[in-house]
């Protein structure tokens, strides 16, 4: 069990340290995105959520990779299954179950899958704060609540 717990939060640690390095780049790319000089505030917006949702999606899929390198390492499924496919299905937390990992690694799942919710989470705050301050300069104050 010791195993299972140092190997989901060494892959969790390096998605983690992924999704901080991938943070730096949204905020260079929605402030870039955010200088196009339009006349039109509404595109504005547009060009820099599609930017900042476009980087964080690609993040997300180098952190299902990662999970996916890590079960291969570990050979946490059956012979012939899909391991982009096995990881995918736990970072999102949808759950299939049509693939299960071998006993000794059953905590893997799991791992991945509250690895994927805290990441989402964090995407999704930082999408919103890239809106509101996106709006702000957009409307040249604050965005109050």
């Amino acid at each position: 069990m010791l195993r299972q717990f140092l190997v989901g939060v060494a892959a969790s640690g390096c998605n983690i340290a992924i999704h901080a390095l991938v943070m730096v780049i949204v905020i260079r790319v929605a402030r870039r995105a955010d200088e196009l000089a339009t006349a039109y505030q509404t595109f504005r917006l547009i060009a820099v959520m599609i930017a900042t949702v476009t980087v964080l999606m690609i993040a997300h899929l180098a952190e299902v990779l990662v999970w996916s390198l890590i079960y291969a390492a570990v050979d946490v499924a059956p012979q012939g299954a899909d391991l982009k496919y096995f990881a995918f299905v736990n970072y999102t937390t949808l759950g299939y179950g049509d693939v299960t990992p071998v006993k000794r690694w059953n905590l893997l799942g799991p791992m991945t899958a509250m690895n994927g919710v805290l990441l989402f989470g964090w995407s999704t705050a930082v999408m919103f704060e890239v809106l509101r301050k996106s709006m702000a300069r957009a409307t040249g104050g604050t965005v109050s609540d």
